[in-house]
């Protein structure tokens, strides 16, 4: 027991860098922390961690060690969970970020379904728009629509995403349904900022360029341009995700269509790819498995 605890305090502090980190995550004190990998270093002749009051940094034996240990740790845990209730059952604590407002209406009710299914396992989903730091702030999993910025990440595609140009049969009686891009001038366009313009293909067969467009609204927060295309103010450039089921009901019209930019991906992030521990990659598994259906989506 004592060697094992030693090697997960090697591990997380050298995912997380700091000692602090670590202890956090396993509800000990720093010292403790540190007691366990001055035994660990002095058990195996080795050392494994640079230490300074800033930061940690592996070794070259230690980088060799790390690998190992964190597959004898995702081994043991899958080890666990395949005896547990009789076949495989994932266990653990698992924490998903997501973007807020595609959080809110499409990852956590599939949150809720894998609960239903892995009962062994709890949750915390964190909502946010803003860039969350996987590593640091502990975080197994991370839903991302779009270009993925950050290469040391291990990306699964779940599905994909496509951004239409939307108004209400309201507004497009009174003001005509525009044919082309170029007529978006005659609109009045809901948008984020009229300096972003919205993406659309030139012609249909073209590739996506920026439309500047104009309106008498904007707003930082899409909901509300949804909320307003909803009540016939405008046109709005919205996500399949937040206007499919108003497409759906007839509540909303998309229109150009044949010029609607490629889709983009959505993704799960998480910090490593080899020795997933079985909770995270069911999770992924399941996400995908609704967000790659084409029927989840389709209006």
């Amino acid at each position: 027991m004592d060697h094992l605890k030693q090697i997960e305090a090697f591990v997380n502090a050298a995912i997380r860098g700091s000692l602090s980190a670590a202890a956090q995550l396993e509800a000990v004190t720093p010292a403790v922390i540190g007691r366990r990998l001055d035994a660990l270093e002095a058990r195996l002749g080795v050392k494994l961690l640079l230490r300074t009051t800033r930061k940690l940094s592996l070794t070259f034996e230690g980088q060799a060690f790390l690998e190992d240990c964190q597959r004898i740790l995702n081994d043991l845990a899958n080890a666990e969970a395949a005896v547990s209730l009789g076949g495989v059952q994932a266990r653990g604590h698992l924490r998903v970020s997501a973007p807020a407002g595609f959080g809110r209406r499409h990852v956590a009710p599939q949150v809720a379904a894998f609960m239903q299914s892995n009962p062994e396992v709890s949750v915390r989903l964190d909502l946010t728009d803003r860039l969350v730091d996987l590593v640091n702030e502990g975080v197994d999993c991370a839903v991302r629509i779009g270009e993925l910025a950050d290469s040391r990440l291990a990306v699964s595609k779940l599905g994909e995403m496509r951004r239409l140009v939307v108004g209400s049969p309201s507004y497009l009686e009174s003001h005509g349904i525009p044919a082309t891009p170029a007529d978006l001038a005659r609109h009045n366009c809901l948008s984020l900022g009229q300096q972003r313009g919205w993406a659309l293909r030139a012609t249909p067969a073209g590739e996506a360029v920026n439309h500047k467009v104009s309106g008498n609204f904007e707003c930082n927060d899409g909901a509300v341009l949804h909320e307003w295309a909803l009540a016939g103010k405008g046109l709005a450039w919205r996500s399949l995700w937040e206007v499919g089921d108003d497409l759906r009901r007839g509540d909303l019209v998309s229109v150009l269509d044949d010029y609607a930019a490629p889709a983009v991906g959505i993704h799960a992030v998480f910090p490593q790819r080899r020795h997933l521990p079985l909770r995270v990659r069911l999770f992924i598994d399941h996400a995908k498995r609704t967000f790659g259906d084409p029927r989840y989506w389709e209006p």
